[in-house]
Protein backbone atom coordinates (compact mmCIF):
# COMPACT_ATOMS: atom_id res chain seq x y z
CA UNK A 1 0.00 0.00 0.00
CA UNK A 2 1.15 3.61 -1.32
CA UNK A 3 2.19 5.94 2.08
CA UNK A 4 -0.66 7.61 3.28
CA UNK A 5 -0.53 11.61 2.58
CA UNK A 6 -1.14 13.77 4.77
CA UNK A 7 -1.28 17.51 6.15
CA UNK A 8 -1.03 18.92 9.62
CA UNK A 9 -2.89 22.30 10.92
CA UNK A 10 -2.04 23.49 14.47
CA UNK A 11 -1.59 26.92 15.36
CA UNK A 12 1.28 25.95 17.92
CA UNK A 13 4.46 26.43 16.65
CA UNK A 14 5.89 24.21 18.88
CA UNK A 15 3.17 21.43 18.41
CA UNK A 16 3.04 21.64 14.67
CA UNK A 17 6.68 20.81 14.53
CA UNK A 18 6.43 18.37 16.75
CA UNK A 19 3.58 16.34 15.02
CA UNK A 20 5.55 16.92 11.44
CA UNK A 21 8.91 15.22 12.92
CA UNK A 22 6.27 12.17 14.16
CA UNK A 23 5.30 11.52 10.68
CA UNK A 24 8.86 11.62 9.37
CA UNK A 25 9.36 8.54 11.78
CA UNK A 26 6.94 6.19 10.37
CA UNK A 27 6.75 5.09 6.68
CA UNK A 28 3.23 4.26 6.32
CA UNK A 29 2.83 8.23 6.18
CA UNK A 30 3.80 10.69 3.81
CA UNK A 31 3.87 14.72 5.12
CA UNK A 32 2.66 16.96 2.18
CA UNK A 33 1.80 20.02 3.77
CA UNK A 34 2.13 21.82 7.36
CA UNK A 35 -0.26 24.82 7.91
CA UNK A 36 -0.12 27.59 11.04
CA UNK A 37 -3.50 28.76 10.45
CA UNK A 38 -6.89 26.75 9.82
CA UNK A 39 -7.81 29.13 6.82
CA UNK A 40 -4.49 28.52 5.16
CA UNK A 41 -4.95 24.32 5.62
CA UNK A 42 -8.84 24.77 4.42
CA UNK A 43 -7.85 26.17 1.22
CA UNK A 44 -5.29 23.91 0.39
CA UNK A 45 -7.63 20.82 1.10
CA UNK A 46 -9.58 22.59 -1.41
CA UNK A 47 -7.41 22.37 -3.85
CA UNK A 48 -5.72 19.25 -3.26
CA UNK A 49 -7.04 15.58 -1.97
CA UNK A 50 -4.99 13.71 0.85
CA UNK A 51 -6.16 10.70 3.03
CA UNK A 52 -5.23 12.18 6.84
CA UNK A 53 -5.92 15.15 8.18
CA UNK A 54 -4.20 15.49 11.36
CA UNK A 55 -6.08 19.01 12.99
CA UNK A 56 -6.06 20.94 16.45
CA UNK A 57 -9.56 21.61 17.53
CA UNK A 58 -9.16 24.38 19.39
CA UNK A 59 -7.52 27.57 16.87
CA UNK A 60 -8.27 31.24 17.14
CA UNK A 61 -9.94 31.97 13.60
CA UNK A 62 -11.89 28.57 13.03
CA UNK A 63 -12.00 25.95 14.76
CA UNK A 64 -10.47 22.15 13.56
CA UNK A 65 -14.32 20.74 13.96
CA UNK A 66 -16.18 23.62 11.98
CA UNK A 67 -12.77 23.46 9.24
CA UNK A 68 -13.51 19.68 9.05
CA UNK A 69 -17.36 20.23 8.42
CA UNK A 70 -17.09 22.66 5.95
CA UNK A 71 -14.97 20.34 3.57
CA UNK A 72 -16.73 18.94 0.68
CA UNK A 73 -14.60 15.95 0.40
CA UNK A 74 -13.37 14.84 3.85
CA UNK A 75 -10.30 12.66 4.58
CA UNK A 76 -9.02 10.69 7.57
CA UNK A 77 -10.10 12.65 10.65
CA UNK A 78 -7.21 12.47 13.78
CA UNK A 79 -7.92 15.69 15.60
CA UNK A 80 -5.35 16.75 18.23
CA UNK A 81 -6.35 19.01 21.50
CA UNK A 82 -5.03 20.44 25.02
CA UNK A 83 -8.09 19.91 26.58
CA UNK A 84 -8.88 16.71 28.43
CA UNK A 85 -12.94 17.60 28.71
CA UNK A 86 -13.98 19.60 26.14
CA UNK A 87 -17.15 19.89 24.47
CA UNK A 88 -16.81 17.75 21.30
CA UNK A 89 -19.38 18.48 19.13
CA UNK A 90 -17.82 16.86 15.96
CA UNK A 91 -20.11 13.54 16.54
CA UNK A 92 -21.37 13.54 12.86
CA UNK A 93 -17.38 13.92 11.48
CA UNK A 94 -16.75 10.57 12.12
CA UNK A 95 -13.58 11.23 13.33
CA UNK A 96 -11.02 8.37 13.06
CA UNK A 97 -9.42 9.23 16.49
CA UNK A 98 -8.30 12.28 18.74
CA UNK A 99 -5.02 12.76 20.76
CA UNK A 100 -4.50 14.19 23.79
CA UNK A 101 -1.57 16.73 23.87
CA UNK A 102 1.07 16.37 24.87
CA UNK A 103 0.98 13.89 22.45
CA UNK A 104 3.20 10.60 22.90
CA UNK A 105 4.80 8.55 19.60
CA UNK A 106 3.45 5.20 20.82
CA UNK A 107 -0.16 7.06 21.06
CA UNK A 108 0.44 8.42 18.07
CA UNK A 109 1.84 5.47 16.54
CA UNK A 110 -1.70 3.95 17.58
CA UNK A 111 -3.63 6.60 15.18
CA UNK A 112 -1.29 6.09 12.51
CA UNK A 113 -1.48 2.09 12.98
CA UNK A 114 -5.40 2.97 12.81
CA UNK A 115 -5.53 4.75 9.62
CA UNK A 116 -3.66 2.32 8.02
CA UNK A 117 -6.16 -0.26 8.64
CA UNK A 118 -9.25 2.07 7.72
CA UNK A 119 -7.84 2.74 4.54
CA UNK A 120 -7.08 -1.61 3.83
CA UNK A 121 -10.60 -1.68 4.77
CA UNK A 122 -12.15 1.45 2.59
CA UNK A 123 -9.91 -0.49 0.23
CA UNK A 124 -11.27 -4.06 0.55
CA UNK A 125 -15.19 -3.00 0.92
CA UNK A 126 -15.72 -3.79 -2.36
CA UNK A 127 -14.42 -7.44 -1.89
CA UNK A 128 -16.66 -9.13 0.49
CA UNK A 129 -14.31 -12.66 0.70
CA UNK A 130 -11.84 -10.10 1.82
CA UNK A 131 -13.59 -8.18 4.99
CA UNK A 132 -12.51 -9.59 8.21
CA UNK A 133 -13.90 -6.11 9.62
CA UNK A 134 -16.20 -3.72 10.08
CA UNK A 135 -15.95 0.38 11.57
CA UNK A 136 -18.46 2.25 12.86
CA UNK A 137 -18.44 5.57 15.13
CA UNK A 138 -18.73 5.17 18.54
CA UNK A 139 -17.79 7.17 21.54
CA UNK A 140 -16.26 9.93 19.72
CA UNK A 141 -14.18 7.75 17.03
CA UNK A 142 -14.00 4.87 14.80
CA UNK A 143 -13.56 1.77 16.47
CA UNK A 144 -12.73 -1.42 14.92
CA UNK A 145 -14.86 -4.77 15.32
CA UNK A 146 -13.57 -8.14 13.84
CA UNK A 147 -16.51 -9.86 12.10
CA UNK A 148 -15.78 -13.21 14.12
CA UNK A 149 -16.58 -11.59 17.01
CA UNK A 150 -20.07 -10.31 16.08
CA UNK A 151 -23.07 -12.02 17.66
CA UNK A 152 -25.97 -10.06 17.07
CA UNK A 153 -26.88 -6.60 15.87
CA UNK A 154 -30.19 -5.04 18.08
CA UNK A 155 -31.88 -1.85 16.64
CA UNK A 156 -32.58 1.19 19.10
CA UNK A 157 -34.32 3.16 16.79
CA UNK A 158 -31.55 5.59 15.29
CA UNK A 159 -28.82 3.57 17.44
CA UNK A 160 -27.81 0.10 17.15
CA UNK A 161 -26.12 -1.67 19.83
CA UNK A 162 -23.34 -4.58 18.38
CA UNK A 163 -22.63 -7.51 20.69
CA UNK A 164 -19.69 -9.38 20.40
CA UNK A 165 -17.93 -12.41 22.23
CA UNK A 166 -15.20 -9.46 22.66
CA UNK A 167 -16.87 -7.66 25.51
CA UNK A 168 -19.92 -7.94 27.71
CA UNK A 169 -20.94 -4.30 26.82
CA UNK A 170 -22.18 -3.91 23.37
CA UNK A 171 -20.80 -1.05 20.76
CA UNK A 172 -23.45 2.24 20.66
CA UNK A 173 -23.75 3.43 17.39
CA UNK A 174 -25.71 6.02 15.41
CA UNK A 175 -26.85 4.39 12.35
CA UNK A 176 -30.15 2.59 11.30
CA UNK A 177 -30.01 -1.28 11.12
CA UNK A 178 -30.67 -1.18 7.25
CA UNK A 179 -27.67 0.44 6.77
CA UNK A 180 -25.30 -1.97 8.99
CA UNK A 181 -26.29 -4.49 6.85
CA UNK A 182 -25.16 -3.06 3.99
CA UNK A 183 -21.66 -3.04 5.35
CA UNK A 184 -21.48 -6.76 6.50
CA UNK A 185 -21.33 -9.74 3.85
CA UNK A 186 -24.77 -11.44 2.85
CA UNK A 187 -23.12 -14.96 3.72
CA UNK A 188 -22.49 -13.97 7.45
CA UNK A 189 -25.24 -11.99 8.55
CA UNK A 190 -28.88 -12.63 8.12
CA UNK A 191 -31.94 -10.45 9.28
CA UNK A 192 -34.27 -12.06 11.34
CA UNK A 193 -36.54 -9.27 12.81
CA UNK A 194 -37.40 -5.87 12.29
CA UNK A 195 -35.04 -5.31 15.53
CA UNK A 196 -32.30 -8.19 14.96
CA UNK A 197 -29.44 -9.08 12.62
CA UNK A 198 -27.89 -12.31 13.56
CA UNK A 199 -24.15 -13.87 12.83
CA UNK A 200 -25.37 -17.27 11.15
CA UNK A 201 -22.19 -18.54 12.36
CA UNK A 202 -22.95 -17.83 16.07
CA UNK A 203 -26.38 -19.90 15.64
CA UNK A 204 -26.61 -22.84 18.27
CA UNK A 205 -30.49 -23.60 17.12
CA UNK A 206 -33.23 -22.78 15.96
CA UNK A 207 -36.56 -23.50 17.62
CA UNK A 208 -40.16 -22.05 17.40
CA UNK A 209 -39.17 -19.18 16.14
CA UNK A 210 -36.27 -18.64 18.57
CA UNK A 211 -32.95 -18.25 17.32
CA UNK A 212 -30.42 -19.22 20.30
CA UNK A 213 -27.09 -17.80 20.54
CA UNK A 214 -24.34 -18.45 23.18
CA UNK A 215 -25.71 -15.43 25.35
CA UNK A 216 -29.00 -14.34 23.57
CA UNK A 217 -32.02 -15.85 22.10
CA UNK A 218 -33.53 -13.73 19.70
CA UNK A 219 -37.19 -13.87 18.10
CA UNK A 220 -37.50 -14.26 14.22
CA UNK A 221 -40.66 -12.55 12.35
CA UNK A 222 -42.93 -13.99 10.14
CA UNK A 223 -41.17 -11.64 7.57
CA UNK A 224 -37.99 -13.99 7.94
CA UNK A 225 -39.66 -17.42 8.71
CA UNK A 226 -38.03 -18.86 5.81
CA UNK A 227 -34.37 -18.42 7.10
CA UNK A 228 -35.74 -20.65 9.91
CA UNK A 229 -37.13 -23.50 7.59
CA UNK A 230 -33.81 -22.99 5.16
CA UNK A 231 -31.39 -23.16 8.60
CA UNK A 232 -33.15 -26.10 9.81
CA UNK A 233 -32.72 -27.89 6.46
CA UNK A 234 -29.36 -27.29 6.46
CA UNK A 235 -28.34 -28.45 9.94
Amino acid sequence: MAPLKCIVIDDEPLALELMCKYIGNFSQLQLVRCFEDAISGAEFLAKNPIDVLFVDINMPDISGIDLVRSLAEKPMVIFTTAYKNFAFEGFELEALDYLLKPIDITRFGKAVEKAVEFQQYKTAQGNASQQESLYVYSEYRMVKINLNEIEYIESMEDYIKIHTSASPKPILTLMPLKKVLEKLPVNQFQRVHRSFVVATGKIKSIQNRKIQLANAELPISDSYSNFAKEWVKKY
